[in-house]
């Protein structure tokens, strides 16, 4: 049965010869992931992009599925037997790494107050700031995004330290690497945070925190206690903090965040296909577990059932 490979990707006419030189006996159907039809999906053998989970359920024939992002929560459990599951884990690494560092240094530079003033038309010194060199990072989640930042930022100057839940040698872009239950422990040292573990960052860990820490979040909204963060910030425990997610989404009108000083919101734009380098990637690793895939290799980025 000859591969119909259907592709949501975001891919220009270049690419799409790309990817019939890599499978020249394929059928090769593009589309957009909300204009995908019944019959396309049912004939698919193979899918790259981002359909609707609910959807997957009509790919009758499916036997590789590769998502367009790294998360993958949303197709758990809708995996029809049998279909490989591939996600594009590391394609954001440079997009949210360097949000994050641009957040990190906007926060010591009191940037979000500077642009409180300006707004009020005030030339008004706001005292003290802080520099990335000579300071620590603890990044909760040493993977590709984690690495990347913490590499950025030891061209900075900083010190690294990484959190991941297995730890079997060194990781680029850290000096130190602990497994995870050491959080509580290494806490009381670190400027920025980037948390990436349901319920992680409660009140308590929160104000573990040395005085005048920041805490960065670009992982899930669901990480932090947001009431505890603007409890904490209210009372200058914290010297900053910048998120990109929260809980939920559109942040509320009413939430005491929008107004606490030198915190920096963004509407989860840290990712996705905002960069030219972030979209290439996404189809490079796509292509490359395609010729894997054709010629029986093990897939790139695998996801356990």
């Amino acid at each position: 049965m000859p591969e119909v490979i259907l592709n949501l990707l975001p891919v220009t006419e270049e690419e799409k010869g790309e990817f019939a030189a890599i499978a020249p006996q394929a059928e090769h159907i593009y589309t957009k992931g909300s204009a995908v039809t019944a019959e396309e999906l049912a004939r698919a053998t193979v899918i790259f992009g981002w359909p609707k989970p609910e959807r997957l359920a009509e790919a009758k024939s499916l036997r590789w599925f590769q998502t367009m992002w790294a998360g993958t929560d949303e197709y758990t459990g809708l995996i029809p037997a049998g279909v490989k599951f591939t996600s594009s884990s590391g394609s954001n690494r440079v997009s949210v790494a360097e949000h994050i560092l641009a957040s990190l240094l906007a926060v010591c530079r009191r940037l979000p107050v500077y642009r409180d003033s300006q707004r009020l038309h005030e030339w008004k010194d706001r005292g003290r700031m802080k520099c990335v060199r000579g300071s620590t990072v603890l990044v909760v989640g040493a993977g590709h995004i984690g690495s990347t930042f913490a590499a950025m930022c030891q061209g900075l100057g900083a010190r690294t330290l990484g959190l991941k839940r297995t730890v079997r040698g060194t990781v680029e872009g850290f000096d130190q690497v602990f497994p995870t239950e050491r959080l509580d422990d290494l806490l009381p040292q670190v400027v920025p945070h980037s948390p990436q573990t349901v319920g992680l960052m409660n009140e308590d860990r929160l104000r573990r925190m040395k005085e005048g820490a920041i805490l960065l979040s670009a992982g899930r909204g669901s990480v932090l206690d947001q009431n505890a963060l603007a409890h904490v910030m209210g009372e200058g425990h914290l010297w900053g903090a910048a998120l990109d997610v929260t809980t939920p989404e559109p942040l509320p009108q009413d939430s005491p965040l929008w107004d606490i000083p030198n915190l920096l919101i963004t509407p989860h734009v840290a990712g996705g296909m905002r960069l030219e380098i972030t979209r290439r990637t996404c189809i490079q690793m796509a292509q490359d577990n395609l010729k894997r895939y054709l010629a029986g290799q093990p897939l790139e980025n695998l996801v356990e059932g």
